[in-house]
């Protein structure tokens, strides 16, 4: 343990050592303070109002006002994709605003495009309804035609004395009468024109045959094309009906189930001159309609391209204000209100420029009284900050997502930079795939300063991110594929010639009778014969399985090795001798063996079934290992590990959790021995001195 005792103490790769500090700020210059410090990213103000609800905080009006003005700007942003404008990417010039501004400007344009929008849809309704009611004229028109044709021929047949007597005797009638009808008062037969969805015609049809018992005539035909229905807004399929019928009763009927089914009636008049006056009269109408609702909606457009350029600041800037006021929610007024009090953690090396950052709050908020700033003493655990970049600040994230780690605890982070986009090759090598990658990568990386000043999509947000991981995946992904050698998995003969070649020249199945061994191997990666061979699947899945044993290895005890550090970092001279040891004891006994194992077959060329040494280790450890065998003495060494890793379970389980709950005895029982000399009267002197320091 002396060689790992004279290594450095890995302060380097640890979290930043902090510092409790309290910052008095005077009201006038808390807003500036709390700004500039949310700039800085240094500070983690502690919350000293977790008994209070959020309406009871201080600055509850103003964090309300922030989530109005997030409301419109959702709103906003809504309408404008809904409308398909494209904002633009980079945002307009302005001169800065303050939030008292931009609160009134926010009001003015969501009324203005409430106002448009109630215009726009009344418009577009009523639009809607002529469109439906043109159908109809079209269609209804045809019907009634058509009718007034089948009357009159039936009118002549009668003359004539032709009448078929087993022709529907009721419709008959009531084609007869339509024809004399003309415009009938309370008698006669009388007809209800509509439209209604096509879905519901055949029940609208049923219901009406049934309420009127069959007396009435019912007629139909397509509307051609897709309506707007005027209540849904949504295109539909619709159907044009035309309803014959005769008496009040059946009217008021009639109209009683156009309403349940939503049908929308319109009236259509039997004269063909009349018709074609009134249809003319609806296109015009509709024509006039489409002139206006295009002008709206070019305004509208407009009004949206004007608040889109501006969205993306205006976002960042409610954001902002809110995330404040959430901070200074979590402050306290002093005695005299007027002042601010704030507790907080912050790394030791910020400390400087903290204090530079509040004299500049104090400075542009023109306040007569400066910022305190000092540090304390606390019993909590500080939180984990690590310092990162922009080459280190995306494996951090994946770290993190993890887990963070504790205060001062050894940051896997760095060792994350190399291992994951390594791993990340192992399973996706490939060169031709690297390479994609790698061009990829060099794009974002080249446009970065553009790419950073602009609103991003969440997918090129999340590419953007992480673009120097992209990176180091495609130049590993590169390696990995020249050794698996493969080319968006095609091999090639990249380094020379293979070292197979067919059994004779006129052969043309030498991927599947097998290849003859005519030169030195393959000299760098993965042979390119290897590739349609008969053993090509077990002998890449081999290769890959026993890499993946190595690096999984390397990487346990990398991480036991990382414990070991962090215990003696932090004294635990317990997790050293009952954690670290017998971890490596036990890891390496096993399946550091087994890598062992893995090594040696590779370097001698053996033949030796791995598998079978290590069940057989277990089974039968004193058993002969034959052909197995690949070094001098390793029946011994197998005996000696497998009892140093049985020793090693009950080392790593048992002794750790009494010795805790001994140590956590004797420490009560101290405590209890110290309370039982002290005098009753010394209890109140002690809590008082404690509270006062706990205050300082």
């Amino acid at each position: 343990m002396g060689v790992f005792d004279r290594l450095p103490p890995m302060d380097h790769l640890r979290s930043e050592k902090m510092c409790f500090v309290q910052l008095i700020i005077p009201a006038e210059s808390a807003r500036v303070a709390v700004t500039y410090l949310g700039e800085l990213g240094l500070l983690q103000f502690k919350d000293s109002n977790e008994d209070k609800s959020p309406f009871q905080r201080i600055f509850v009006n103003q964090v309300k006002r922030c989530a109005e003005m997030a409301r419109k700007l959702r709103f906003f942003s809504d309408q404008i994709n809904k409308a398909g404008v494209r904002s633009s990417v980079r945002p307009a010039l302005e001169p800065d605003i303050d939030l008292e501004e931009l609160e009134a400007r926010l009001g003015e344009h969501e009324h203005e495009l409430l106002e448009m929008n109630t215009n726009s849809d009344k418009l577009q309704q009523t639009y809607n309804e002529l469109l439906e009611f043109k159908l109809v004229l079209t269609k209804a028109g045809g019907i009634l035609a058509s009718s007034h044709n089948h009357a009159a021929s039936a009118e002549r047949e009668l003359d004539e004395n032709i009448y078929d007597r087993e022709v529907d005797e009721g419709n008959a009638y009531l084609l007869e009468q339509g024809v004399h009808q003309g415009s009938s008062g309370n008698s006669g037969v009388r007809f209800v024109s509509g439209i209604i969805l096509k879905s519901k015609a055949l029940a609208f049809e049923r219901m009406l045959f049934r309420a009127t018992r069959g007396n009435m005539l019912f007629n139909q035909a397509p509307a051609g094309e897709p309506v707007t229905d005027p209540i849904s807004g949504e295109e539909v399929e619709k159907t044009v009906f035309v309803v014959f019928f005769s008496g009040e009763q059946a009217k008021a009927k009639i109209l009683k189930i156009c309403d349940s089914f939503g049908a929308s009636c319109y009236p259509v008049p039997e004269e063909m001159i009349k018709q074609r006056q009134i249809f003319n009269e609806v296109s015009a109408r509709l024509s006039d309609l489409e002139v206006t609702l295009d002008a709206g909606i070019q305004h509208r457009n407009k009004a949206l391209e004007s608040v889109g350029s501006q969205l993306w600041r205006w976002t960042i800037m409610v954001k902002k204000e809110k995330a404040v006021y959430d901070t200074l929610n979590m402050l306290n007024f002093d005695v005299t209100k007027k002042c601010l009090v704030g507790e907080g953690w912050c790394p030791i090396f910020a400390k400087s420029q903290i204090k530079d950052c509040l004299q500049r709050a104090t400075l542009h908020s023109n306040s007569q009284v400066g910022i305190i700033f000092h540090e304390m003493d606390t019993l909590e655990s500080p939180p984990t900050y690590f310092r990162t970049d922009k080459f280190t600040n995306a494996f951090q994230e994946i770290v993190d997502a993890y887990g963070v780690a504790r205060y001062q605890e050894a940051n896997p982070a760095v060792y994350s930079v190399v291992t994951f986009p390594f791993l990340f090759a192992v399973m996706f090598g490939d060169w031709g795939h690297g390479i994609c990658l790698l061009l990829g990568a060099l794009v974002l990386i080249l446009r970065e300063k553009k790419l950073s000043s602009q609103k991003l999509g969440s997918f090129m947000e999340m590419a953007f991110g992480g673009r120097y991981v992209i990176l180091l995946m495609a130049i590993f992904s590169i390696y990995c594929g020249l050794i698996y050698n493969e080319f968006f998995s095609v091999p090639f003969h990249i380094f020379g010639k293979s070292a197979y070649e067919c059994r004779e020249k006129s052969c043309s199945d030498a991927h599947t009778a097998g290849l003859l061994k005519v030169r030195d191997p393959y000299p760098f990666g993965v042979d390119p014969s290897w590739r349609g061979s008969r053993s090509e699947l077990p002998f890449l899945n081999s290769l890959k399985m026993k890499m993946s044993i190595l690096m999984g290895v390397a990487q346990m005890n990398l991480g036991i090795v990382l414990s070991y550090f962090d215990a003696r970092f932090h004294g635990n001279a317990l997790d050293i001798r009952y954690q670290f040891i017998p971890q490596m004891i036990f890891l390496n006994s096993l399946f550091g063996y087994l890598a062992l194992l893995i090594l040696i077959k590779w370097c001698t060329g053996s033949q030796a079934d791995l598998y079978h040494v290590m069940i057989y280790m277990f089974l039968d450890p004193a058993g002969d290992l034959g052909e197995n065998q690949l070094f001098w003495g390793q029946k011994e060494l197998q005996i000696l590990l497998l009892l140093m890793a049985l020793v090693a379970v009950p080392w790593m389980l048992f002794p750790k959790p009494f010795i805790l709950k001994k140590l956590h005895k004797e420490g009560h029982l101290k405590w209890i021995q110290i309370l039982n000399l002290i005098q009753p009267e010394h209890v109140m002197m002690i809590s008082i001195s404690v509270k006062s320091l706990c205050i300082k």
